[in-house]
């Protein structure tokens, strides 16, 4: 069986290239407009043909979402935009509305459809439908079990591309009103505020204003709360069904949630492909530790054995769990600042001061950990804290750093006064 591509969430430019240098196969991204993350950085029409450049001079892949519910007037301006698309040598676009599909295949026929899971589709027929008009690619919705991803797969001849990471819907592939009505941001037009993640009580009819809550919590309860899927210890079982794209979902999570991830299903898929499911599976216990230190609620296997009950969900809160603060981000050259060394700066993004324990996950090498004796700032003058973000700090370190290195900080040592 060919190994399936590895597709990344790449919210901008950044994310983008730490998907690549970490094993990527392919990103999707989201345009200025049109798409379902409108608060993910997303990418104006000059980066797009920065991100395409850049993406085929690796020999990799790219695909833009275009998958809003239009409305009329967003047929305005689609026809420009899907044109624009097309011309700048985007891989494939990806789509739920019947009417931009419809339009994209007529007057942009060069440029792939991908189906967006937001269009449902759970079977065969839906599929071997929307492979009829023109789409190439299916992605499945997520409330699928793996015997009916067997009984799917013979049945069509078209590529399908499936979730196996992230954040999970309270609501079927994500078509939800919640936002719409509570917020007036609408999901379905790429503004969810995921209000499914509140405290919830409830009120009975004869007592107006009186909020009893569903769970003993003087917070409430969090009753949508799914937790993430994440099927990185079935993917022997997931393998047999020769599915073309396995989905990294996550769009608007950090750079560090982007390598940490892509990292591991890379060296997972090798692993299974390349030595075997008993080398696979003495990985896992590594890969799924490397998991708990990106910012996730807990794991769950989602619809794949059936359909998920009430442990599959977060009754308790619904924050994240963050084990490690993503400080910073190597930079992609080495180059010489007002110091008198040279070396590889880090672009810093959180709080760590003189005397920190980090650690630093990069592309080629297995996590490692050094502690903060001497740092610079852009002038060249010695500080004791980094306390800016995105501003480049200079760090003496006993090894050197690789381009797109992520450093991180146990938040337990943190909160211990570290």
């Amino acid at each position: 069986m060919k190994k399936p591509e590895l597709l990344a969430p790449a919210g901008d430019l950044e994310k983008l290239k730490v998907a690549f240098a970490y094993g990527a196969d392919a990103v999707y991204a989201g345009g200025s407009a049109f798409g379902l993350r409108a608060y993910a950085g997303n990418l104006d029409l000059e980066e797009l043909k920065v991100g395409v450049k850049y993406t085929h001079d690796l020999g990799k892949k790219i695909y833009v979402t275009v998958n809003i519910f239009a409305h009329e007037d967003d047929f305005d301006n689609l026809p420009e935009y899907i044109k624009y698309l097309e011309e700048v040598g985007v891989d494939a676009i990806i789509v739920s509305d019947p009417g931009i599909v419809k339009l994209a295949v007529e007057i942009a026929p060069l440029l792939p459809v991908h189906l967006s899971t937001q269009a449902n589709s759970t079977n065969s027929n839906s599929i071997n439908f929307w492979l009829e008009q023109g789409v190439q690619r299916v992605i499945l919705a997520r409330e699928l079990t793996k015997e009916e991803l067997k009984q799917i797969r013979p049945k069509v001849n078209g590529e399908i591309e499936l979730f196996v990471h992230g954040a999970m819907c309270m609501s079927y592939s994500g078509r939800c009103l919640l936002s719409n009505y509570l917020t007036g941001r609408d999901a379905n037009k790429g503004e969810c505020t995921q209000p499914c993640r509140w405290g919830y009580g409830i009120v009975e009819q004869k007592r107006p204003g009186e909020v009893f809550p569903l769970e003993e919590d003087s917070r409430g309860t969090y009753i949508f709360n799914s937790h993430d899927l994440c099927l990185l210890p079935y993917l022997p079982a997931l393998k047999e069904v020769n599915i073309e794209s396995w989905k990294i979902e996550g769009r608007m999570k950090s750079p560090h949630y982007v390598a940490s991830t892509v990292k591991v299903y890379r060296e997972a898929i090798d692993t299974l492909w390349d030595k075997g499911e008993e080398e696979y599976r003495a990985k896992i216990p590594a890969w799924l530790e490397e998991m708990d230190k990106v910012s996730h609620r807990n794991y769950s296997a989602g619809f794949f054995f059936g359909k998920p009950g009430a442990d599959a969900h977060n009754i308790e809160s619904s924050d994240y769990i963050r084990e490690y603060n993503f400080v910073g981000r190597v930079l992609e050259e080495e180059r010489c600042k007002n110091t008198a060394e040279c070396g590889f700066w880090i672009e810093q993004r959180n709080y760590f001061k003189k005397g920190d324990i980090l650690e630093v996950l990069s592309p080629d090498q297995e996590p490692w950990s050094f502690q903060v004796e001497k740092m610079w700032d852009e002038d060249g003058v010695e500080v004791d804290v980094a306390r800016h973000a995105m501003k480049e700090i200079k760090l003496d370190l006993p090894r050197k750093l690789e381009p797109f290195s992520i450093i991180r900080k146990p938040r337990k040592l943190e909160e211990s006064g570290f």
